[in-house]
């Protein structure tokens, strides 16, 4: 089993100790029946109209492609490792749970600077940009003006560039209209009737949909799907997000296990032993009973930034409903320490401050060096040699 993220509340349990016990049962029905409703979506039996949309179908879903349902990480292995050996970068066209999920991954899993790198430093993988995310005419034209200008000669491999664009339904316009101005730039750079025009774009969509049926009139090689089932906040363990990290070389299949371990977790073990649960009960006992709706996720490492930028989609889309729900907060420490730090320690009691740290960096430590004494005016010797 992959190590596990915890949840320490000991902080809280001064407001929330002797609470939690007494939510342990009503917050373990409610489990129950998240899970209860995967085994609802896979009978086939009709769904209710008071549970619709039912998305529960990313619940499972790690541990389905792991076993191999429908040849489908498989075949995300494979194409990503194809369209990595032939284009030096790649522009990722999506939002909201399009976009989010991946955006996390990359900035937490990839080097900072990667599109900086040369490409063996990258470990021979595509730079990636993202586009579609928003209606902004500048960043569209900055990007388009740098593929145009690092890409002039086709055969070159440090010079081919191509798309993935990801939408379910293909309707949703600041994507669909970054496709068509990326798609048309693409064309023009390889040729409207080329391979590399039909080959360089990967759609992933809906079985059905505007995407669906303008992939088939285009001849696209290869698509992947977004299942029924599974709303876009969720998708990060579709080829939504599973396909374009492969292609950055990421270890998807180690990801999806983490997935599948942490969901058994949540599924089987009880209030106390269930860093879901647990963080669950805290959160929300502090906003029901301390009147803390404010809910800031404070990222410790700059890397976090972006996975903090997710569970705020995750949050407000999930709990802000029939005017009820904490509002997210993302801020990463020590920069926000400097700005929001004041609000938080002495502003209004509204706020529930969770901290997402990590135990080790990815790279070594910077150690602090120490100077001649006459060049210690900002009397830092005193912690030379800290990272």
């Amino acid at each position: 089993m992959s190590k596990q993220i915890t949840f320490d509340h000991s902080a809280a349990d001064f407001l929330v100790g002797k609470q939690l016990p007494l939510l342990a049962e009503s917050l373990q029905a409610a489990r129950d029946d998240a899970y209860a409703d995967v085994e609802l979506l896979r009978s086939g039996q009709e769904i209710p109209d008071a549970k619709q949309p039912l998305d529960s179908g990313f619940i499972d879903l790690p541990q389905r492609l792991l076993a191999g349902e429908d040849g489908l990480l498989e075949s995300m292995l494979s194409s990503a490792k194809t369209l990595q050996e032939q284009i030096d970068s790649l522009v990722v066209l999506g939002i909201g749970g399009s976009y989010m999920g991946l955006r996390a991954l990359f900035e937490a899993l990839c080097d900072p600077y990667h599109n900086e790198l040369l490409r063996e430093q990258r470990g021979d993988v595509p730079k990636l940009y993202f586009e579609g995310n928003n209606l902004d005419n500048d960043t569209m034209n900055s990007l388009l003006g740098l593929l145009k200008s690092q890409c002039q000669n086709p055969k070159e491999l440090l010079e081919r560039w191509g798309i993935v664009v990801i939408s379910k339904s293909g309707g949703t316009l600041e994507t669909a209209a970054a496709f068509r101005v990326f798609r048309n730039a693409l064309e023009e750079y390889y040729g409207a009737d080329s391979e590399e025009a039909c080959k360089f774009v990967i759609p992933v969509t809906g079985e059905e949909g505007k995407l669906r049926d303008l992939s088939k009139s285009l001849g696209y090689e290869t698509t992947f799907p977004i299942p029924d089932g599974v709303g876009g906040r969720f998708s990060v363990f579709t080829a939504v997000g599973l396909f374009p990290a492969a292609v950055l070389g990421m270890d998807i299949t180690a990801m999806l296990q983490g997935a599948a371990d942490i969901t058994e977790t949540c599924r089987t073990k009880p209030l106390g032993e269930n860093p879901v649960l647990d963080y669950i009960a805290v959160n929300h006992l502090l906003e029901r009973d301390h009147g803390m709706d404010m809910r800031v996720l404070s990222t410790w490492g700059n890397r976090l930034e972006a996975a903090g930028f997710w569970y705020d989609q995750l949050l407000a889309e999930s709990l802000g409903k029939a005017e009820r729900g904490a509002t997210p907060l993302t801020v990463v420490n020590t920069r926000d320490l400097h700005s929001r730090g004041q609000q938080h320690q002495e502003g209004k009691r509204d706020r529930v401050i969770n901290n997402l740290v990590i135990e080790e960096f990815a790279s070594d430590n910077v150690s602090l060096p120490e100077m001649p004494a006459d060049q210690d005016q900002d009397q830092l010797n005193r912690i030379a040699g800290k990272s």
